[in-house]
């Protein structure tokens, strides 16, 4: 009898250490699957966002020039370090072209130097390029945005009539004896990120209509800023609930 206990317990033993074996391989192949799973995705949708960050570079010729004071980047992009500063009416050469999203940079030499510049601040080389001032100070450009609060904001305007948010900038960067582009994406590109801020730099939020760069305003100090936004150009503080979350940098025009 007790020859016979000790077979039973014998084999439910090795069945118990023969299922938890079968169980324990089972997740170690589960979990192989998963890791290769993980690793197949991170690998796709790292090359997907390099695809959509930046195409090739491809072959262009042209002589330009420059439309404002324009910064020339190390690569295609605002995220890149500044190699120069082409003034305003400055011919350079194209030699490639690259398109970032819906943008295209043309890589120059200016001042002796080699660098990317966003094409749309460039014109023919025949044409001709307004002067650009710079006496424009910052109580200057601070009490000409501040003139205007009460207009009402209007999507595409540039005038006294209504304000989008870049052509509101541009019209008191104008007003002060300075010309700057007509777009935030432009503005942006143009501009100088400065990580203490003066009144009178520009202030840049990114996803609030669309994503990335998408908004701009003019900072006057104490942590405020004016700009055409909502229904009319107005004074917010830089901790409003909405605005505070989307603020993206300070950036300063040349």
């Amino acid at each position: 009898m007790k020859k016979f206990v000790f077979s039973v317990l014998a084999a439910s033993t090795l069945l118990l250490s023969q299922t938890a074996a079968d169980a324990q391989a089972a997740f170690n192949t589960n979990d192989e699957v998963l890791s290769t799973y993980e690793s197949t995705t991170s690998v796709d949708a790292s090359v997907e966002v390099e695809q959509v960050a930046a195409s090739k570079a491809t072959a262009k010729s042209g002589t330009f020039k420059t439309k404002y004071n324009t910064n020339v980047r190390q690569d295609a992009g605002t995220k890149y370090k500044v190699v120069t500063l082409a003034k305003a009416g400055t011919k350079v050469t194209a030699t490639h072209q690259k398109k970032v999203g819906k943008e295209t940079w043309y890589k120059v030499k200016a001042n002796g130097k080699a660098g990317w510049v966003l094409s749309s601040l460039l014109t023919s080389a025949s044409s001709s390029v307004a002067k650009v001032s710079n006496t424009a100070s910052a109580s200057t450009i601070v009490s000409k945005a501040l003139a205007l609060k009460g207009i009402p904001y209007k999507f595409g305007g540039t005038t006294t009539a209504g304000f989008d948010c870049s052509g509101f900038t541009q019209y008191v960067f104008k007003q002060a004896g300075k010309s700057i582009s007509r777009t935030t994406t432009t503005q942006f590109a143009e501009s100088t990120t400065v990580s203490t801020p003066q009144a009178g730099d520009l202030v840049f939020f990114a996803n609030t209509y669309r994503a990335g760069i998408s908004h701009v305003g003019i900072y006057i100090g104490n942590n405020q800023f004016v700009h055409a936004g909502g229904s009319k150009a107005e004074v917010v503080s830089l901790n409003n609930s909405y605005w505070g979350p989307k603020f993206h940098s300070f950036k300063r025009i040349n």
